[in-house]
């Protein structure tokens, strides 16, 4: 299976713009023959911008899930990506996989809410998300999720492979795709692909660095600070041999 993740300026609200750029980066992806392609974190309407969330979030089913699937479909290529959903009353920090013939496989709700303005918006997600894609077991976090280790080894508990991971992480924090990420993804030898912003939004400057991490902890791919479409053969992945993984999940003791 090959995974692609994508790097891009925030959409800042212009929903048409971004849907023309998910097309696009579709069609790129499906033509070097990637089956999936990461978006980042509230990329429906955008990050940074708290005076549209409850404004434009969608539920479930909505016009907005229809039109990505109808784009899986005529790209042969399936797609996660980061949006606000809502459900009543609550708004949440959602992501969703659709696989490439436009059927939605997961669909998760941010557990770790980062900052104010994500706390002033959004309800709390309340459970995990695992789902089969390309004949591997997968998985959903977003952004902040990622940093917290326990999220990551609950997952691999439940056999995850591959996490992905739409996310907004602002420019300063460039140790979380450094360092966080592979440390996550070699902790508990599971792929992690982490898709970030670059470019700024509403004041709010993004870091880029886009990764995709494999088990023993190494880059796959990783971006720079503009614009990018990484793709990763995940066949690699299955070649590394056992004794270059970590046993950390299997040799943890907790003290009473």
């Amino acid at each position: 299976m090959k995974l692609a993740i994508y790097q891009g300026a925030p959409t800042d609200g212009d929903e048409a713009g971004a849907f023309a750029r998910i097309e696009r980066c579709l069609a790129a992806a499906a033509a070097m023959g990637a089956e999936s392609v990461v978006f980042p974190e509230l990329f429906l309407p955008g990050y940074n911008r708290p005076d549209l969330h409850s404004a434009r979030a969608q539920a479930q089913g909505g016009a907005w899930e229809m039109r990505l699937s109808d784009l899986c479909r005529a790209a042969d290529c399936g797609l996660v990506i980061g949006w606000a959903e809502r459900e009543g009353g609550a708004v949440y920090n959602a992501a969703s996989c659709f696989d490439r013939s436009g059927h939605k496989l997961a669909h998760y709700r941010k557990v770790q809410l980062f900052g104010p303005m994500e706390q002033s918006v959004f309800q709390t997600g309340d459970s995990y998300c695992l789902f089969d894609l390309g004949g591997r077991r997968a998985a959903l976090l977003i952004c902040y999720d990622v940093e917290f280790a326990h999220h990551v080894r609950a997952l691999a508990d439940q056999g995850a492979e591959v996490i992905l991971v739409p996310t907004a992480n602002p420019a300063g924090f460039e140790n979380v795709s450094d360092l966080l990420v592979p440390a996550r993804a070699m902790e508990m030898a599971v792929t992690v692909a982490y898709a970030n912003y670059h470019g700024a939004e509403a004041g709010l400057a993004f870091g880029g660095r886009s990764v995709i991490a494999g088990p023993d902890g190494n880059i796959l791919a990783k971006a720079g600070g503009g614009e990018a479409l990484l793709i990763v053969d995940l066949a690699a992945v299955s070649a590394i041999e056992a004794g270059a993984l970590s046993t950390q999940r299997q040799d943890k003791r907790d003290l009473p």
